[in-house]
């Protein structure tokens, strides 16, 4: 084990932005930027990457590697499109990968998850994310090689050729898949009935309480029955990094959450749960699932 290795906790689910200044140059360490926005904010990450980005970092497309066989929006795609879309950005299971975004921590979460799920734990969320990088001076890269934007397109292109039924190669990235994870809509109707899990979601209150539109046309805001609402941003202190322990605990107990019983996480469409995700990790709960339709798979079905 490289002194690298030992130097990171799988238990612990961030690093600093001093951590991997100092480790950026080793040869097992990639970095990720997986800034994704909602639809409502008109920004274009692809775009801010090649403007600015940690140096080195390859481009993850949320929207790009993701299920082509649904409406729903970047659902988690199958083990042989994600290896497919991996592979082609040159990622191999040795690589112990830091993934960051442009708002500090929110959407680097969902690309945590993911590689998780797959059974790659060497992944780390940079805590404050692109923000902190910046505030503490060190130096971003102002143009993307060539080489980077061909990966990033074909990362995308390759998910789309699996789900075509075309063969993709070389595959350099092996997936473990933890189905346990991730919940379908069925799962979620019978724990409603059962309550085997306590159901936790991580949009606004307004947006729960049915006050406030949801971000995407043509869905209705609400709650699932039987959910508790706990918002992201409970999860971060004002610099968009993750709190510490006692306060994470103080915060999820206040919203009557027990985390000594099973919690099952949600949000609009399984990106912001991530961050609850996060927090939950960093307090040793790592087998929580996501249900990855989240209230928009829920407020589509039940309005038909």
């Amino acid at each position: 084990m490289s002194s690298l290795a030992q130097s990171l906790s799988t238990s612990e689910p961030v690093v600093s932005v001093d951590w991997l200044h100092a480790n950026l140059r080793e040869p097992d360490v990639k970095v990720l930027d997986a800034s994704w926005y909602m639809p409502d904010e008109h920004r274009n990450p692809l775009q801010e990457y090649q403007v600015g980005h940690i140096p080195g970092a390859l481009f993850f497309d949320i929207d790009g590697i993701s299920d082509r066989s649904t409406d729903l929006p970047h659902m988690l795609p199958s083990e042989e499109a994600f290896a497919a879309a991996v592979s082609a950005l040159g990622i191999e299971n040795k690589d112990n990968l830091v993934v960051y975004d442009g708002k500090g921590i929110f959407s680097a979460a969902r690309v945590w998850w993911m590689f998780r799920i797959f059974g790659h734990d060497k992944i780390w969320v940079l805590d404050g994310g692109l923000p902190r990088w910046r505030a503490s001076g060190f130096d971003v890269e102002s143009s993307a090689s060539s080489d980077a934007m061909l990966k990033a397109t074909a990362a995308s292109d390759a998910t789309e050729k699996v789900y075509q039924g075309h063969r993709v190669g070389p595959i350099t990235f092996k997936t473990n898949f933890q189905p346990h994870s991730i919940w379908t809509i069925d799962q979620v109707h019978k724990n409603i009935e059962e309550q085997t899990h306590q159901h936790v979601d991580a949009r606004s209150k307004a947006r729960f309480d049915g006050v406030a539109p949801e971000p995407r046309k043509g869905i209705r805001s609400g709650h699932i029955p039987g959910s508790k609402c706990l918002p992201f941003p409970q999860m971060l202190d004002a610099s968009q990094t993750l709190l510490p322990a006692n306060e994470l605990k103080k915060r999820i107990e206040q919203e009557g959450i027990s985390l000594d019983r099973p919690i099952l996480i949600s949000c609009g469409t399984g990106v912001t749960a991530c961050i609850l995700g996060l927090g939950l990790h960093r307090l040793g709960k790592t087998d929580v699932p996501l249900y990855d339709g989240s209230w928009t798979e829920w407020a589509m079905s039940h309005d038909i």
